[in-house]
């Protein structure tokens, strides 16, 4: 399949040599990011297209040399024999994660695979407290009780954090920047993370998870998603955990069996929750359902006073969406012109 018909997505002028890139699942806020960052890099042109890369839309990218997906894009063995197939040899993410890409199969096709290995961690960990305190200070319940005229404050009860303990589980980038922010609110810092961050050991104690999840009244997910850790909050570990102890999880969705997480909170063991990532939320991310009748686990969530949940928006400020720009416009940079690759920015 050719180029498509004019008028279907939005197209910059194009000079020769440039590197042309196919844009997919494009937002308003993507494009605006982009188009900002795009006049320090001349030798680049996008077009912007709403629909998400699979293997019907990849024959779109005929006559470009590279496409851009994010999250939610299937970009699966066969999408990549298409684009293979049109001469593309670059697949920009502009996201950390790369589980959307078949990264054997591009291997075998030759082609190459960058991503945004780090974007404002400070946006995340800063949604992250914003959960924990949204979640057990009620604050969307008193806010909507304020709206109806109702200024009662039963059922508002929340917990002073000066003076507990948190627990951080993973000490990357995104959560040493939890780290330091708990600190600020004075308190004792736990860590656990299968490496040690240097940076942190002036003011936090690394312990086995168990200790920490005994330990903590605020535990905070902040480690990426592998098979050894998968579910490694399930029905055994909440049972280890504080009686009311706050939980945040703007990580990966798999790293917490859902129900057990139900579970947790119907009987108390989980105080407050705050979650800005779920295993089964695929379908709805960045996606409008507000029209749709669903019974999900979204909406057992919600149901309950003391869950608060966002839908992966902890990454959303526009440092980091500038970031996310240039990260991912350097990496086509580089790639186009020969120059040496950042490894933390490859795939493969």
């Amino acid at each position: 399949m050719g180029k498509p018909a004019e008028g279907q997505f939005e197209e910059f002028e194009t000079k020769e040599n440039e590197m042309k890139i196919l844009f997919y699942d494009t937002r308003d806020y993507d494009k605006d990011s982009f188009e900002e960052q795009l006049k320090d890099f001349p030798d680049i042109s996008i077009d912007f297209i709403e629909a998400d890369i699979n293997p019907m839309t990849a024959t779109l990218a005929n006559g470009y040399d590279a496409v851009c997906g994010f999250v939610n894009s299937k970009i699966n063995a066969f999408a990549l024999e298409i684009l293979a197939g049109f001469g593309v040899n670059l697949v920009l993410m502009r996201c950390a994660g790369f589980d959307a890409v078949n990264v054997n199969v591009a291997k075998d096709l030759g082609i190459t695979v960058m991503r945004v290995p780090g974007y404002s961690p400070e946006a995340i960990a800063e949604h992250a407290m914003g959960l924990a305190l949204a979640s057990d200070r009620h604050i969307v319940k008193g806010f909507n009780r304020v709206r109806e005229n109702d200024f009662e404050l039963s059922g508002l009860l929340g917990h002073t954090l000066f003076g507990k303990t948190a627990g951080i589980v993973g000490t990357g980038k995104i959560g040493a920047a939890m780290c330091k922010i708990v600190r600020g609110f004075g308190m004792e810092v736990l860590g656990y993370d299968v490496y040690q961050n240097p940076d942190l050991k002036d003011y936090v104690t690394y312990v086995e998870l168990d200790e920490l999840l005994e330990r903590s009244d605020l535990i905070s997910l902040h480690c990426p998603l592998f098979d050894s850790n998968y579910h490694m909050i399930d029905a055994k570990a909440i049972d280890k955990m504080k009686k009311g102890v706050i939980f945040v999880n703007t990580a990966r969705g798999g790293l917490v069996d859902t129900e057990a997480l139900i579970d947790g909170i119907r009987t108390q063991k989980i105080g407050a929750c705050g979650i800005d990532v779920y295993e089964e939320e695929g379908a709805n991310v960045f996606r409008n359902r507000s029209s749709a009748i669903m019974e999900s686990v979204t909406s057992t969530l919600c149901a309950f006073p003391n869950c608060v949940v966002t839908s992966h928006q902890a990454f959303f400020t526009k440092e980091a969406l500038a970031a996310i720009a240039q990260t991912t416009l350097s990496n086509a940079q580089a790639f186009t012109k020969g120059e040496e690759l950042p490894k933390a920015n490859v795939v493969c």
